[in-house]
């Protein structure tokens, strides 16, 4: 019998799956829940010690015999500083050890409680990677702490070798041994580029090919990147490819950038048969919550993440193998191993796509970014801010010429104007700047420079506070807080544009809005750089949007061929 710990069995779990199985054991009694599954399983070979300081070295032979990784497991305090040498040893020796700490929890840590030092991160630079487990009450506790275990696991032998900590803080009681299997734990697994040398090269080829229903999720691009075209024609049929604008033109063909309106219009029953098997994903953030929300209720059978640098990035909750190289060396890599199947999953997506026509809205911020985007040049460069501009544009088709910018790295409204100013300064296109009014003028000293030029147009969406907030569900049980959180307040920006020396451009309704936009987008407009401020109702977008979605849900009646 086992431990009833759920962070214990997670880790021995998942120890057992990685296969590091040599284990040495020191004495002591919070570490008694992890002592006593590690011993009492058949898989592992472990070895008793009772000197920490020697232990450490003594399972660094044991790593340094064979190259496989192999752990060592301490109980709580200072018999965990009593392993710095023997880690350093492994760091510099580059072995790959994993350190095992019980730990008191968090809260008792400096309360005079006995055997208590602060743990986590106790190593600093001489590991690869410290992580401190959570104590499982929820489900996401429990995604989380996996996460947590493989990421640990996985970076003994990634770029090299080393050590790496895993803290496990224990509450009491430790002596309940009530679970009689480990439990049934998401492995994930790293492949460092793709050889054919590689033994599960074929494996995971043949894991690709056993999926009808797979999509390829694709994240904000900075770089337009173009296929060859016959990678196109090898990829494009056997994926539902997805992205947003801030993909940019990564994608082999034409992906489907509506999906947020398709998802909308789904019944439940629809909604399930649209959610892939296989979810492939390259690139940075996406934007859209409602995809989030799709892809967490209908989970894939497996994520695969495909990226430069290896990293997790388990956004679903549901990766199973990060894939370490460049995305398009991958998709070109695969190109000509995809089966000849032409499923039906990706006309399915296809489908959906072209039945949702683009919205028609009354006079609003949606209204205003659709107006702009029609009438956008040929080439130029779109720069969103980070709030509703970059989710309005989303309901719109750009033209694929149109490269799309945005801080999206943390998702902050400060400095979107002036990254697009220094991005303007040094470019030869028109570049079109689309803000709402909290990101202006929170940074509007982005125009106290004298490097813009008249290249550079603003669009600045002034509805008197944070449309965005309007969307948060329980705002109405706010009050009177709600203008706080709203940041209620009654500023134009043309005394401060006029001053800056920009053209000024206003509008207040469709018929303004339609001249103002007439003259905003002209490629030829003088010496100066323009702002166009457009004022709307401040509560009256938020009903509109939800009233669209509505409306796309209702109408969808009939189910593709």
């Amino acid at each position: 019998m086992f431990t009833d710990k759920k962070n214990v069995l997670q880790l021995v779990a998942l120890l057992k799956a990685h296969q590091i199985t040599r284990v040495v054991l020191c004495p002591g009694s919070r570490n008694i829940p992890l002592v006593h599954t590690l011993s009492t399983h058949p898989d592992f070979t472990c070895y008793a010690i009772t000197d920490e300081r020697s232990a450490g070295f003594f399972a660094l032979g044991l790593a340094l015999n064979g190259g496989k990784p192999a752990a060592i497991c301490c109980t709580s305090g200072t018999a965990l500083l009593n392993l710095h040498p023997a880690v350093a040893e492994a760091y510099y020796q580059q072995v790959p050890l994993v350190v095992i700490s019980a730990d008191r929890p968090a809260a008792w840590i400096g309360q005079m409680d006995g055997q208590t030092v602060p743990q986590p991160g106790v190593f600093q630079t001489l590991v690869r990677k410290s992580v401190n487990l959570p104590e499982i009450q929820t489900e996401e506790d429990e995604w989380y702490c996996n996460r947590l275990i493989n990421e640990a696991l996985l970076e003994t032998c990634h770029r090299g070798r080393g050590p790496v900590h895993i803290n496990v803080p224990l509450s009491e009681p430790l002596f309940q041994f009530t679970e009689e299997n480990l439990p049934d734990v998401r492995v994930i697994t790293r492949y460092q580029g793709l050889s054919p040398y590689d033994r599960d090269y074929s494996g995971l080829i043949d894991r690709l090919n056993g999926y009808s229903k797979r999509m390829v999720l694709v994240g904000q691009m900075n770089l337009i990147y173009l296929f060859e075209k016959r990678y196109t024609k090898l990829l494009y049929k056997h994926f539902a490819w997805l992205t947003e604008h801030l993909g940019n033109q990564t994608v082999p063909g034409l992906p489907v950038r509506n999906f947020d309106a398709v998802i909308a219009s789904l019944s439940e029953e629809k909604a399930e048969q649209m959610a892939p098997q296989l979810l492939i994903t390259y690139g940075g953030h996406v934007i859209s919550k409602r995809l989030k929300k799709f892809l967490r209720q209908h989970p894939p059978k497996e994520h695969w993440h495909v990226s430069a640098d290896g990293e997790v990035m388990d956004l679903y909750g549901t990766l199973t193998t990060v894939i370490e190289m460049d995305p398009f060396e991958f998709l070109e890599k695969i190109a000509s191993l995809l089966d000849n199947r032409t499923p039906e999953f990706p006309k399915q997506w296809e489908y959906y796509s072209k039945m949702t026509p683009e919205p028609d809205f009354p006079y609003s911020e949606m209204k205003v970014v659709g107006e702009l985007i029609k009438q956008l040049p040929e080439s130029c460069a779109l720069h969103l801010g980070n709030s509703s501009s970059v989710r309005y544009a989303q309901l719109y088709t750009l033209p694929a010429t149109v490269e799309v910018c945005c801080n999206r790295g943390t998702n902050g409204i400060e400095g979107s104007l002036s990254t697009a100013i220094g991005y303007a300064s040094s470019s030869d296109r028109l570049n079109f700047v689309v803000l709402g009014d909290l990101s202006f003028f929170y940074d509007m000293n982005a125009l106290w420079n004298s490097h813009f030029r008249p290249n550079l147009r603003i669009l600045l969406l002034n509805n008197s506070g944070g449309e965005i907030f309007h969307t948060l569900p329980g705002l109405e049980m706010s009050g009177t807080s709600h203008k706080f959180i709203t940041a209620v307040h009654q500023t134009s920006a043309q005394g401060w544009a006029e001053e800056r020396g920009f053209s000024y451009l206003k509008a207040d309704d469709e018929v303004t809005l339609a001249e103002a936009m007439t003259l905003f987008t002209q490629p030829e407009q003088g010496d100066k750089p323009l702002l166009l401020e457009v004022f709307t109702n401040k509560n009256k977008d938020a009903r509109i949007l939800k009233e669209y979605y509505q409306n796309l849900r209702k109408q969808r009646t009939a189910d593709p061929a």
